[in-house]
């Protein structure tokens, strides 16, 4: 071959190459924005009781073909009762395209310990957890029991199938947010803490291995002691599910360490690769500076990083080996809903590897956190937050008001006008398709001994679904 030709030739390999990576990247099928008013099933009629908490996490049960959106501490911000829960519900997906279609909330689950509500309170007293609970990730085990990953503590917590608290994982020494000298802990903020998770900074990721043997569960960002707020480096903690103890810890890097950057998601591929949702804080959301947003998907691999659980990670001198970290999967404020005037939320915090499609694909489901669309003053008042998404800056010009009403309000206006031009602030949830080669190596729940006939089950129910597309 002449080498005019032999160089045609390899440039007709490169852009079949980069054809076919484009090909494999997610592709943007759908979006759902989700009443910010709705309730859920747990009998309440407030909003500190009952309004749908939206998404921070999502799981999707292969074995038993459920999914589940997990609420956070509650619309107080850590200061008023409310008892946490997750949320199961059914979602119509279309076999052919990936669409998703008509959310609906199918169950209630509240967490409690020995009959009492775990709530959003934050710790008091402050050396201790309690029954201060603030769920950020959500997993199944083969058992079908419920994982949750929560921030104060930080903790991972087993419960049964109705929301009793079965056992807490061990949490690492390390983790425990506390003053180094005195090695007393404060759960409920930093003041006196110069070691551990930072305030709201706890496990936010969690993850499953697909054999059900390990749990991974992420900080959020960097440690008071390796970095704090300008940290670019956290942890990744591995459990064994049947002991409860953690086996490893592993450093990940973050894109950033400004604009309240930090990790939202964490979702088992196979026994060693995540996908990691990281973003920063801005966007549409209550009370968000909306500048430019980022909100990024990346593939990490825990192959070949070193066990950081001895290590001072900004430690002078400090050698260890970070996770793998591929570019950018996904980026999730490229495509944008005209519910939200074509705004990227602040806040997305779930993502899921849902069901294998007809076409070969599979889905890839994310989902926002709207913190209940609610707000609070000086004064410690609660507010509902009501936007109007085609302007430049919702927030800017967004109206508050007494919880239930729409009078009486500040900001843009002393009243909601009855238009509709003003909503709470929705949960959003995307719907992506992948492809199987992209995906790479995916190895989906193996099902405990047992639990064949809730498999057959589930695919009677796809099946079922399927028939009425």
């Amino acid at each position: 071959m002449t080498a005019p030709r032999k160089l045609h030739a390899i440039a007709a390999a490169l852009l079949a190459t980069a054809s076919l990576a484009a090909q494999a990247a997610p592709s943007f099928i759908n979006g759902l924005a989700l009443d910010g008013a709705a309730l859920d099933l747990s009998g309440g009629t407030s909003v500190n009781n009952g309004r749908l908490g939206y998404f921070s996490d999502i799981y999707y049960d292969t074995n038993r073909n459920q999914w589940w959106g997990l609420s956070d501490r509650g619309p107080g911000g850590g200061t008023i009762k409310y008892d946490t829960r997750v949320q199961r519900f059914t979602l119509d997906v279309n076999q052919n395209t990936g669409a998703i279609s008509n959310f609906k909330v199918v169950e209630t689950v509240v967490f409690k310990s020995a009959g009492q509500g775990l709530n959003g309170i934050a710790p008091n007293p402050s050396s201790s957890l309690g029954l201060a609970f603030d769920p950020e990730g959500f997993v199944i085990t083969k058992a079908g029991t419920l994982l949750v990953s929560d921030e104060y503590g930080p903790s991972v917590r087993e419960f049964s199938r109705s929301g009793e608290l079965l056992r807490t994982f061990k949490t690492p020494a390390n983790l425990i947010p506390r003053n180094a000298v005195s090695g007393v802990a404060n759960f409920a903020g930093d003041t006196g803490n110069t070691a551990g998770k930072r305030t709201n900074r706890g496990f936010e990721g969690l993850a499953i291995s697909p054999d059900g043997k390990f749990a991974f569960a992420m900080l959020q960002s960097a440690m008071l002691d390796e970095g704090g707020s300008n940290g670019k480096i956290n942890r990744i903690v591995k459990f064994d599910t049947t002991t409860g103890e953690a086996v490893g810890q592993y450093a990940y890097e973050m894109k950033r360490n400004n604009q309240g950057q930090g990790i939202s998601a964490l979702v088992a591929i196979n026994e060693h690769e995540f996908f990691v949702l990281e973003r920063n804080n801005r966007g549409v959301g209550v009370g968000a500076d909306f500048e430019t947003a980022d909100k990024e998907v990346y593939r990490i691999d825990l192959n070949g990083a070193s066990d950081v659980s001895g290590i001072d990670l900004d430690a002078a001198g400090a050698s260890y080996t970070k996770v793998s970290k591929s570019g950018q999967i996904l980026d999730l404020d490229a495509n944008t809903l005209a519910a939200l005037g074509n705004k990227s939320p602040e806040k997305w915090e779930g993502l899921a590897i849902g069901p294998k499609l007809a076409n070969g694909k599979y889905l890839l489901l994310a989902g926002t956190d709207n913190d209940y669309s609610v707000t609070q003053n000086s004064s410690g008042d609660q507010l509902d937050v009501y936007f109007r998404f085609s302007d430049a800056d919702p927030y800017a010009g967004a109206i508050q008001c007494p919880l239930g009403l729409t009078t009486g309000c500040t900001g843009a206006s002393s009243s909601v006008p009855q238009d509709g031009s003003y909503k709470l602030l929705p949960g959003v949830l995307h719907a992506y398709t992948i492809d199987a080669a992209e995906l790479g190596n995916y190895v989906s729940a193996v099902p405990e001994p047992g639990t064949w006939a809730l498999m057959l089950g589930g695919l009677l129910a796809v099946a079922a679904r399927r028939s009425k597309q």
